[in-house]
């Protein structure tokens, strides 16, 4: 019995340190893989695994997430800084992505933790517990429905930002393909004698 604590224990111990090594990333393109996760944060860290979360409760086409865990907790730590501080793009999405800090709670193979026990039995109409569930219950379907709203109104502002995103780079286009035109059929030589200016400067 004390072995079997004792291992207890020991797992759950080596799960803390996995969950300070490993981050949480959101607003992942549904097209993101665990290639492109890695070759995005290769400047700051080194990918151990990467483990998606997705959100199979809503009948929206929406980003998901992901667990992914680093080699230790400072490369965990500069990571989520440097998607803090700076504007981080992962797989194309009109929105930078946020990172956070993992939460034991994230994690769908967490060890139980060691001197926590806990029971389970059905609430049934008539016990003492039953309304206080209730409540609880109609709580818990009011704030689905503010959640598919909230859900709802993000994916609009997610569109129009990356039609705005996408004008924007339409125009850019257009100027350098502008700009090219005009150096390869010697209009540029043309304006610069005009202008007085030097191509050599």
């Amino acid at each position: 019995m004390g072995t079997s604590k004792e291992q207890a224990s020991k797992d759950y111990a080596d799960f803390e340190e996995k969950v300070k090594r490993t981050i949480y990333i959101d607003h992942l393109s549904p097209q993101v893989t665990t290639q492109v996760i890695k070759a995005a944060l290769a400047q700051c860290a080194n990918v151990v695994n990467v483990e998606f979360i997705v959100n199979y409760t809503i009948p929206f086409d929406i980003p998901s997430a992901a667990l992914v865990e680093l080699d230790d907790h400072i490369q965990a730590k500069a990571a989520v800084e440097l998607m803090t501080d700076f504007p981080f793009i992962i797989g194309g999405m009109p929105r930078p992505v946020k990172a956070t800090h993992a939460k034991a709670e994230m994690f769908r193979d967490r060890p139980p933790c060691p001197g926590i026990k806990k029971d389970f039995r059905l609430v049934k109409k008539g016990d003492d517990e039953y309304e206080v569930m209730m409540k609880l219950k109609n709580l818990a379907k009011k704030q689905e429905s503010q959640n598919m709203a909230l859900i709802k109104h993000l994916l609009d502002e997610e569109k129009e930002l990356a039609k705005q995103q996408q004008e924007a780079l339409d125009g850019n286009t257009k100027k350098y393909q502008m700009l090219e035109i005009v150096m390869q059929n010697g209009a540029i030589k043309n304006l610069a004698h005009r202008y007085g200016v030097s191509l050599d400067d």
